[in-house]
């Protein structure tokens, strides 16, 4: 038996509010959010203060709004991938509360106590994040995440599996040379 909440949610979909409005909602906020902290269109001044071109930044926040609510295929990915991202926030959360039970009382901080483990689970979660939208954008008779699994795993050979290895060799290399390296103290600064 459907309750009435649930025949209201059901109206809502229906009616097209998480297809076409909540998507536009969405992009339009995100868009016109990066807009207005960038100033890319410039600043207009009022007295002495200078503000973002709020008319202009909403001009085009909205139509780039409209051209994502009007590709469906954009839409699609959205309503697939945002309730995985969503439900991967929940569990960093729950990770994060199991933690603090152990942790001394405080504000948890990773980004100054334990930058590389925070690093490590920003990474961890960029991936994630990616491993979803991927998964949620068609490619020909699956999504483009299982494509991608399939061709390593069909044509994983000499030459891919050693590109590999030599890109994960040079990025290594490269984030030791500019973790390791620390600048000269400066001549005034050296202990006498």
């Amino acid at each position: 038996m459907s309750t009435p909440l649930g025949r209201a949610v059901e109206f809502l979909r229906d009616f097209g509010l998480f297809d076409v409005i909540v998507p536009f909602i969405l992009v339009f906020t995100i868009v016109f959010a990066i807009l207005e902290k960038t100033m890319i269109f410039g600043k207009q001044k009022i007295g002495e203060t200078e503000y973002p071109q709020k008319n202009l930044n909403g001009a085009i926040a909205f139509v780039i709004a409209m051209i994502v609510v009007a590709t469906a295929n954009v839409v699609s990915i959205i309503n697939a991938a945002l309730p995985n991202i969503i439900l991967v926030s929940v569990i960093s959360v729950s990770f994060l509360i199991l933690i603090g039970v152990f942790w001394q009382t405080g504000e948890l901080d990773f980004r100054t106590a334990h930058k590389r483990l925070y690093g490590f689970f920003v990474f961890l979660l960029l991936l994630i994040v990616l491993g979803i939208f991927f998964a949620a954008m068609p490619y020909k008779d699956s999504s483009l995440l299982m494509y991608v699994v399939n061709y390593g795993l069909n044509n994983a050979n000499g030459a891919i599996v050693g590109s590999l290895i030599m890109l994960i060799a040079v990025v290594g290399i490269v984030w030791f040379l500019m973790n390791g390296m620390k600048p000269a103290p400066k001549p005034e600064e050296k202990k006498k």
